[in-house]
């Protein structure tokens, strides 16, 4: 049987546990000093991250990570972004040539701005490329560990990785799609958490259900501009990572960002906001993160402009709804009219 490693033990590395146990491998997770592993061993769930959901009797839970790295065929990175460096830092020490780093965290470093395989390369060499891979799409934790159906992409610089990933992953409930564009798949992943939190803002203004779709709508055409200024093809915003991420996270009871917007929406400060969601926001960071890259590269963001002066500069959600609404008058797609030449 091969074994299986999955740094982090939140929702989404438990979520992945199951189902890889269920595809028939030996699977380790490596927690981290938050992370309850004593209760997770007795009871056989995560109570804090993914009640309700039993881990199954084989999946293994370690602190030390020499024993949850080695003899493994492939890692899972699943900690939230900020830590990526910091766990990357760690497992240089453990991971071997031969094994293939999977990333399935979502977000950019704050401090540098990085997609993840950037600083997963800048900690651990420019060889890990050729066997890194990154697995993203609509897939929320809580339905991927009750067995709903779910399906996303794996995105790789070899196609020899991204078939091994969709073959780890793959089952009847579990559908992976292969892409080239790890640029794109990263960013479509990251991205979407931006539009979140202002679709979560203006449901907490009650605002309704139009400005939502237009909000969705203009936040992948900004997500696509962006990502193709980073690096991203353009057509892979209109696929899983990009579109299907967007619609699950701006739409799903389950997503942290879309919560946490409803809060900013109904007047929480971004604090107490976090204090009370409890997990992981990765809107929040990937805000500060885009505000900066946006205004670098001279790209248009507006929906990202007014979430980052609601959470940083102290901009009331309404005035800054107000402000996107009066912005000059424009096209809806420019490329149509250069086209055709029309008006």
């Amino acid at each position: 049987m091969n074994k299986l490693c999955i740094l982090g033990a939140g929702s989404w590395g438990t979520a992945q546990s199951i189902l890889l146990t269920k595809n028939g491998y030996k699977v380790v997770v490596w927690a981290g000093p938050e992370d309850d592993i004593d209760g997770m061993k007795v009871n056989r769930e995560n109570e804090r991250y993914l009640p309700g959901v039993k881990i199954p009797e084989g999946v293994i839970i370690t602190r030390d990570m020499e024993e949850a790295v080695g003899g493994s065929s492939a890692v899972v990175l699943a900690v939230p972004s900020q830590v990526v460096r910091k766990v990357c830092i760690q497992l240089q020490d453990y991971i071997k040539p031969e094994m293939l780093l999977i990333n399935t965290a979502k977000g950019l470093e704050i401090t540098s701005g990085m997609r993840l395989s950037q600083v997963a390369e800048d900690v651990l060499g420019h060889n890990i490329s050729q066997r890194f891979a990154v697995l993203s799409g609509p897939s929320h934790a809580e339905e991927v560990a009750r067995e709903m159906p779910t399906v996303v992409t794996a995105a790789a610089y070899t196609k020899e990785a991204a078939f091994m990933v969709q073959d780890i992953f793959m089952s009847p409930v579990f559908r992976v799609y292969t892409n080239p564009d790890v640029p794109g798949v990263e960013l479509g992943g990251a991205l979407k958490n931006v539009v979140a939190l202002a679709t979560g803002i203006v449901h907490g203004l009650e605002y309704g259900d139009n400005i939502t779709a237009a909000l969705m709508t203009r936040g992948l055409a900004e997500m696509t501009r962006m990502g193709s200024a980073m690096g991203g093809d353009r057509r892979t915003f209109n696929g899983l990572s990009g579109m299907g991420d967007l619609v699950v996270t701006c739409c799903s009871r389950h997503s942290r960002n879309r919560r946490a917007g409803e809060l900013i929406g109904k007047g929480y400060s971004l604090e107490d906001c976090l204090t009370t969601i409890g997990m992981v926001v990765e809107g929040a960071h990937t805000a500060r993160v885009l505000y900066h890259l946006a205004r670098k590269l001279n790209v248009d963001m507006p929906i990202t402009r007014a979430c980052y002066n609601i959470l940083y500069n102290d901009i009331p959600p309404r005035k800054a709804v107000e402000e996107l609404m009066k912005r000059r008058k424009k096209h809806e797609i420019e490329e149509i009219v250069n086209d055709t030449g029309n008006w």
